[in-house]
C-alpha cells in the first residue's frame, strides 16, 4: 500500500460532543490514505474498530433526509418491477427507510447500530442487529436464498470485505441480484472531495477495484448507474458469473474505460490529487481569513461526518464558524468533534443575522439553494470547498 495523502489527526467523525464533555480529551487517529497498486484499491491506512463507530448512539438516520426517502422509494419500486424478488435482504438497513417499501414477510434488514435497528423493529419489520457475516447469512437464508441483496453506503465501511462477499455469495440465489451503492472514486478525485475520507469510509471504490475483488468470489458487475447521492456514487448491479440471465452491459466497459483514461490505475494520479487537496486547504483558509477580516458572520450548513474531515484538516474551529445548522435530531445542541462548533436546530437562513454559510452538506447544494432563495436574494453568500474553495 503506497501512501499519498495525510489528512492529519482526526476525531471519530460521528462522535458529537455533549457540552459537559467539551473539556475531555478526544480520541483521535491519523487519517492517511493509500493506493494498492495490485488491486487499484484506495483505502485509509489506520482504522478504528467497528464497535466504536457503529453502536447504540449512531446519529445518522436515512428517514431524516427528504432526498434519501425519495431516492429509496423510487429505487425500491424499480427493483421490484425489474427483478420481482420473492425474498430480499438489506445489509446496513439503517432505520428501515429502504425496506419499508417492501412487504414485511418478503424482506429482512441487517443493522448493527442498535438504536437504528430498534426503529425498524417498531415498524414490525424483521431486523437483525448484528454485523453481516457468514453465520448470519446462513441463519437468514435457512429456508430461502435471497433473490435480491441491497446495500447502500455500507461496503465502504467494512474492513474485511472477503468475509462480507463470502456471506453474500452464500445468501444469494443462483439467479439472484446484488445491488451495491457507494461513493465513486472517480467523482471523488474529479471534485477534490477529500472529505469522502473519514473513519467510517475505509475504502472509496472504483469500478476496476471492485471488479477485482468480486472476481475472487465468481461475481461480476453486469450493469452500472451513476447516481448523484453523496456527491456522486455508483450503483452496481452484480450477479454470480454462472447466472446467464443477465448479460454484461456496455455501460460497465464504458465506465471502466473512463476510469482507466482518468488514471485510476496509476499512482501518479493520486499524487496529483494530494497536491490539489493541499492547495484546497490553503485556498479555503484564505477565504475564511478574508471574510473574518471584514467582521462577517459565518455559520455552517449541515454538520456532516464529511465536514469533520475538512474542519479538522484545515484547523477551522468555533472561532471561525459560529455554529452549524442541522436537521438530524441526535446532533442538536451537541458539538462537532475536534472543531467543537455547536450544532443548532435548523431554521431558514436570515440575512440580517448571517453573512455567509459554509456548505458542510455540499452534496445537497441544489436542494439547499432552493430552500434558501430568500437568503441568497437578500445578499447572503455560501462558502464551499467543492470542486475548489470559492464563494457562491
Amino acid at each position: 500500500m503506497k501512501k499519498f495523502l495525510d489528512l492529519g489527526l482526526q476525531p471519530l467523525a460521528n462522535s458529537y460532543i455533549l457540552k459537559k464533555n467539551l473539556k475531555l480529551k478526544e480520541k483521535k487517529f491519523r487519517l492517511v490514505v493509500g493506493f494498492e497498486t495490485k488491486n487499484y484499491l484506495v483505502s485509509i491506512l489506520n482504522t478504528v474498530s467497528k464497535e466504536k463507530m457503529f453502536n447504540k448512539d449512531y446519529p445518522y438516520k436515512s428517514s431524516e433526509s427528504k432526498t434519501m426517502r425519495s431516492s429509496f422509494a423510487k429505487l425500491a419500486k424499480k427493483l421490484k418491477a425489474k427483478f420481482k424478488p420473492k425474498f430480499s435482504i438489506e445489509i446496513g438497513s439503517n432505520d428501515g427507510t429502504f425496506i419499508k417499501n417492501f412487504d414485511k414477510d418478503k424482506v429482512v434488514g441487517v443493522e448493527p447500530c442498535k438504536n437504528l435497528a430498534l426503529i425498524t423493529k417498531r415498524k414490525k419489520y424483521k431486523i437483525y442487529s448484528n454485523f453481516w457475516n457468514i453465520d448470519l447469512a446462513k441463519k437468514i437464508t435457512k429456508k430461502m436464498k435471497a433473490d435480491l441483496i441491497y446495500s447502500a453506503n455500507t461496503l465502504s465501511h467494512i474492513k474485511n470485505f472477503n468475509e462480507i462477499f463470502k456471506a453474500i455469495k452464500y445468501a444469494l440465489s443462483n439467479k439472484g441480484i446484488l445491488v451495491l451503492e457507494d461513493p465513486s472514486l472517480l467523482e471523488c478525485l474529479k471534485k477534490t472531495a477529500y472529505d469522502q475520507f473519514y473513519c467510517e469510509h475505509l475504502y472509496v471504490f472504483s469500478t476496476i477495484s471492485l471488479q477485482k475483488i468480486l472476481n475472487k468470489f465468481d461475481l461480476e458487475i453486469f450493469d452500472i448507474e451513476n447516481v448523484s447521492t453523496h456527491g456522486g456514487s455508483n450503483r452496481y448491479f452484480i450477479k454470480k458469473k454462472q447466472n446467464k440471465i443477465y448479460n454484461v452491459k456496455k455501460k460497465v466497459k464504458n465506465e471502466i474505460n473512463k476510469e482507466l483514461k482518468y488514471g485510476l490505475n496509476n499512482f501518479s494520479t493520486y499524487k496529483k490529487f494530494a497536491n490539489k487537496v493541499r492547495l484546497s486547504k490553503i485556498q479555503l483558509l484564505n477565504i475564511f481569513k478574508k471574510v473574518k477580516k471584514q467582521n462577517k458572520k459565518i455559520i455552517g450548513y449541515g454538520a456532516t461526518a464529511k465536514s469533520c474531515t475538512v474542519l479538522n484538516y484545515c484547523g477551522i474551529n468555533n472561532k471561525d464558524i459560529d455554529y452549524f445548522y442541522d436537521t438530524t435530531s441526535y446532533k442538536i445542541n451537541k458539538y462537532l468533534p475536534g472543531s467543537k462548533i455547536k450544532v443548532k436546530k435548523y431554521k431558514k437562513l436570515d440575512r440580517k443575522k448571517i453573512d455567509y454559510a459554509f456548505l458542510g452538506a455540499w452534496n445537497f447544494k441544489n436542494e439547499i439553494f432552493k430552500k434558501e432563495k430568500k437568503f441568497i436574494k437578500d445578499g447572503g453568500k455560501f462558502i464551499t470547498h467543492i470542486p475548489f474553495p470559492m464563494i457562491l
